[in-house]
C-alpha cells in the first residue's frame, strides 16, 4: 500500500530476519485485530506488510531501491562519504496489481442456469439429525388399525375364546400405539424447542462495517449465500468462524446443510486462471501463486477432526482486485480446497448441497455455531 512503511508498521529493521518479521506480526496482531478492539482496515494493513515481508520474492520486489538514490542531507566530513537511505517515492513502489477502487461486478445468475434450482422445495418441512421419532406415516396407519381392530370386535360382538384373543390383541396393540405417539409427541416437541432457541438461517456478523476492499468481497459472499443458497430449507450460514481453539474469525463463511458443510474464504485476488494442486499449494496462470495467502486447508483439517461424522469441503471463493477476469480449472482431487468463482460456487457447491436439502443436524449446527466469533 503506497504512502505506508512495511518495516515502520511492524516496528523491525529493514534487516530483519524471517523469525523477527514473524514475532513483531504475532505480537502487533494480539492488539490490533478487530475483535480485540482494533480496527478491520487497520489489520488488514497489518498482514499485508508481514504477507510481503515473509515472502522472500515479495520482500525482494518491495525492498528494490530507486533508480537514483538520493544522499543523506545531513553534512559529511572530508573523511565520510555521503550515505545511501531508503526514500520512499510516490509511484516507484508496485502496489501488486491491486486497485482498491475496483468493484468486482455482481454474479450473473439465472435460476434458469441452477441445475438443482428446481429439484428442490423450499416449503419443504426441516427434518432434525439424528432422527429420533418414528416414521410418522407408519405410527399414524398403526393408530388407524387400532381403531378399526376396536370397532370391529364391538361390531361383531364376540364372545369366549374369540373375545379373550380380541381384547389380548387390542390391548397389546394400543400399548405399542400409546408408545410410538408418546414418542412422536416428544420427538416433536423437542425439534419445536430446538427451533425457538435457534431461530433464523443465518448467524455471525457480516463485513458490512469494513471498509477496506476484503470486506467488500465478504458482503458480497454473504449476499450471495443468502440469495441463493438458503432456498434449501436445510441450509443454516454462520460468519465469523473461528478453528477449534480459537479466538479469531479465521473463516469468513461456513454453510452447513444435512451433514456436510462448506467453508469459504472470499478473496480479491489478480485475475487470471487459479488451480491447487493435491498440497494445498494454490497456482495461477501455471505458476505457483504469491500474490495472496490462505490457511483455509488447515481449517478443513480441523473441522474435520471436530466433526468426524460431517464432509466438509473449503472454496476459496475469488473476486477479481482490478479490472479482469478470474477463471477456475479443476483442481486435484486430493486438494483440500478449491478455488470457484461465485457463478460456480453457487452452481456446484449447491447441487452438493442439494443431497440433503431440508435436513439440519442438530450437533453439527451447535458445534460450528459455538465458533462463530462476530455476532
Amino acid at each position: 500500500m503506497r504512502g505506508v512503511d512495511y518495516y515502520e508498521l511492524l516496528g523491525v529493521d529493514r534487516s530483519a530476519s524471517s523469525a523477527e518479521i514473524k514475532s513483531a506480526y504475532r505480537t502487533l496482531a494480539r492488539t490490533m485485530h478487530p475483535d480485540v478492539g482494533g480496527t478491520a482496515g487497520t489489520f488488514r494493513l497489518l498482514q499485508q506488510a508481514y504477507e510481503t515481508l515473509n515472502d522472500p520474492v515479495r520482500r525482494a520486489d518491495y525492498d528494490d531501491p530507486p533508480d537514483e538514490p538520493e544522499p543523506d542531507p545531513r553534512p559529511t566530513g572530508r573523511d565520510r562519504s555521503p550515505s545511501r537511505r531508503w526514500v520512499y517515492r510516490p509511484g516507484k513502489r508496485r502496489d501488486f496489481g491491486d486497485d482498491p477502487n475496483f468493484t468486482p461486478p455482481a454474479p450473473d445468475l439465472d435460476p434458469a442456469d441452477i441445475p438443482w434450482w428446481d429439484e428442490v422445495d423450499p416449503a419443504e418441512r426441516v427434518v432434525y439429525l439424528p432422527v429420533t421419532a418414528p416414521d410418522r406415516t407408519p405410527a399414524l396407519a398403526l393408530a388407524g388399525g387400532w381403531v378399526l381392530l376396536a370397532a370391529t370386535g364391538l361390531l361383531v360382538g364376540l364372545s369366549g375364546v374369540l373375545l379373550g384373543v380380541w381384547l389380548a390383541m387390542l390391548v397389546s396393540a394400543g400399548v405399542v400405539v400409546l408408545v410410538l405417539l408418546r414418542r412422536l409427541l416428544e420427538a416433536r416437541r423437542t425439534d419445536r424447542l430446538f427451533e425457538a432457541e435457534n431461530r433464523g438461517r443465518v448467524f455471525g456478523g457480516t463485513a458490512e462495517e469494513e471498509v477496506a476492499a476484503d470486506g467488500a468481497v465478504k458482503q458480497r459472499s454473504a449476499e450471495l449465500l443468502a440469495d441463493h443458497l438458503t432456498r434449501m430449507p436445510g441450509v443454516r450460514i454462520f460468519h465469523g468462524v473461528a478453528w477449534p481453539g480459537s479466538v479469531f474469525a479465521d473463516i469468513d463463511h461456513a454453510v452447513l446443510c444435512g451433514r456436510r458443510l462448506v467453508l469459504v474464504e472470499s478473496k480479491r485476488w489478480l485475475p487470471g486462471h487459479y488451480e491447487v494442486d493435491e498440497d494445498g499449494e494454490v497456482w495461477r496462470n501455471g505458476h505457483v501463486f504469491r500474490g495472496g495467502t490462505t490457511r483455509l486447508a488447515n481449517g478443513v483439517a480441523a473441522f474435520e477432526a471436530l466433526l468426524p461424522e460431517v464432509e466438509v469441503r473449503g472454496v476459496l471463493l475469488l473476486y477479481p482486485n482490478r479490472a479482469g477476469e478470474v477463471t477456475v480449472g479443476e483442481s486435484d482431487a486430493e486438494a483440500p480446497v478449491e478455488p470457484l468463482t461465485p457463478e460456480g460456487f453457487v452452481r456446484e457447491v449447491g447441487e452438493w448441497l442439494a443431497e440433503e436439502p431440508a435436513a439440519v443436524d442438530r450437533d453439527a449446527f451447535t458445534m460450528v455455531l459455538a465458533q462463530v466469533v462476530t455476532r
